[in-house]
């Protein structure tokens, strides 16, 4: 493939897009608003699992194409920031999975839930090698910002491809685009070795991921609530339901908060091309809710076989 590209968005999904286009021959330029440590990925858990996306007819298979990249790119966890962790996933059995449930191996009921090995995934750490990835590929990204997408066409000599999350609720305009806000805490990490996700229900969850830089606790899904600053009583009120589970991070000392807006869309996501009025070629690769980890690498392919199509 040869042609210039453009992809508008350098969160995990933007980054993931581009680094399949740049291998593939294309000349692919990110253009991003903000640096990818700013964005919704850089805050998450972030734990590979299909959660809150759709539609479940395909979410299945790309969770499982991108399973696959995840489980090649743990060999270098040092690099890419991808291990392989064992943990519990409370009130879940096999038999309450989806057909993707058959693909995934290691997946064993047990007494407290459903006991798997799975991504764990350190988004500060994998986002920078998205990009070193992509730049090694020929990619380049550029803090550039942009109120339609008809405006980086001129641009974009073959497409334009659109993964801006939330932003695609008004550069497309796509009202259907919401919020499902996601706070959680950062703990020193008190020895904790498995990740842990409770059963969810409501606008509260609880688990437990343990990073290189701390232990992740977490957390909360509320719809349509765009507040990005940490609420307090809502921190305190995520590690006293984890310490239900682990006793020992009631005393944890905090390292961080963090907050970010999970971009749902109504329908789910949205993976398709269509002809800008200017006739430029757009493919749209957003709305993946709480799943952007989960199915980054499954939509990134899919987009990339639009662009060439």
């Amino acid at each position: 493939m040869s042609g210039e590209v453009v992809v508008v968005g350098s969160g995990v999904a933007g980054l993931a897009t581009a680094v399949v286009l740049a291998e593939s021959g294309w000349s692919v330029r990110v253009w991003s608003r903000e640096p990818a440590e700013r964005t919704c990925s850089a805050v998450a858990g972030a734990l590979w699992w299909p959660y809150r996306v759709e539609p479940e007819e395909l979410v299945g298979d790309w969770s499982l194409d991108s399973l696959r990249v995840y489980e090649e790119l743990a060999r270098t966890p040092e690099d890419t920031g991808v291990r392989l962790v064992a943990g519990v996933m409370a009130g879940t059995t096999l038999a309450g999975l989806g057909a993707w449930g058959a693909g995934v191996a290691g997946l064993t009921d047990g007494s407290d839930g459903l006991r798997a090995v799975l991504p764990l995934i350190d988004m500060p750490a994998h986002l920078r090698y998205l990009r070193r990835r992509l730049e090694a590929a020929g990619g380049v990204v550029e803090l550039r910002g942009v109120t339609r997408l008809a405006e980086a066409a001129p641009s974009a000599g073959h497409a334009v491809v659109n993964c801006t999350g939330m932003g695609a609720r008004e550069l497309v305009p796509d009202g259907g685009v919401r919020p499902v806000r996601g706070q959680l805490v950062v703990v020193e990490n008190p020895g904790v070795e498995e990740w842990y996700v409770g059963a969810t229900g409501g606008t509260d969850s609880v688990y437990l991921f343990p990073q290189p830089y701390g232990l992740v606790l977490g957390g909360t899904a509320q719809e349509d609530q765009w507040e990005q600053e940490p609420d307090p009583a809502v921190a305190r009120a995520i590690v006293e339901r984890c310490a239900w589970v682990r006793p020992e991070v009631a005393g944890a000392q905090v390292l961080e908060h963090r907050v970010g807006l999970r971009p749902a869309r109504d329908g789910g996501v949205r993976l398709g091309a269509e002809r800008l009025a200017s006739g430029a070629l757009c493919v749209h690769n957003y709305g993946h809710g709480g799943a952007g980890v989960t199915v980054a690498w499954g939509c990134a392919r899919e987009a990339a076989r639009l662009v060439g199509g």
